[in-house]
């Protein structure tokens, strides 16, 4: 296979709201104000915000990305559990077996989760028309080179394929800093 150019994004810490949580957290019924369409079709970053505790730590300011979801999940670095008592696991979105409970404080009300905090795994978006191009399969693993000063290769990228989404990496702050990436770049597949 050549080399595939692929957008590589960064995902600051955020937080993925259940319509009912959203309700508690907001009020019943509160519609959330985009500020930013992402890259995925139907996803946008929100210009509310809550503020989140953990193993005896808090960080204010974690972005709500919408549109609500059926289970509530928080996305952090490694480094924002730096100081706290837990150390969170490594996942994909949307896998929260056994992840590390989260209190979520909003303007209108708390919630208290068993589990639903996660460190998300680097991952990379496509749809069914581009892995049928690229010869990629949902649950694949490939390495991404970046380009750029600090060029690293990301091994270990789990690929995710559904007829919505569109091809772009992920990775977390941590991840960005250490390749030199502020918000987006580009880099290949190996």
């Amino acid at each position: 296979m050549n080399k595939i150019k692929v957008p590589i994004e960064v995902s600051s810490r955020h937080c993925h709201l259940s319509k009912k949580d959203l309700d508690i957290l907001f009020g019943e019924d509160y519609e959330l104000n985009s500020i930013k369409k992402l890259s995925q079709k139907f996803d946008f970053a929100c210009e509310e915000s809550v503020s989140i505790e953990f193993g005896g730590k808090k960080i204010n300011n974690v972005r709500v990305v919408a549109p609500p979801r059926d289970e509530t999940q928080v996305e952090i670095s490694l480094t924002d559990a730096y100081g706290s008592e837990i150390q969170p696991d490594i996942k994909l979105s949307g896998d929260l077996s056994e992840s590390t409970s989260v209190k979520i404080i909003g303007p209108n009300g708390e919630v208290r989760l068993d589990k639903g905090l996660i460190i998300a795994k680097r991952h990379l978006h496509c749809s069914n028309d581009q892995a049928k191009e690229y010869e990629l399969n949902d649950g694949d693993v490939v390495s991404v080179e970046t380009i750029g000063d600090r060029s690293v290769i990301f091994n270990n990228v789990s690929v995710r394929v559904k007829d919505d989404y569109d091809l772009s990496m992920h990775i977390d702050t941590d991840e960005g800093n250490a390749a030199g990436i502020k918000k987006v770049a580009e880099g290949f597949i190996l």
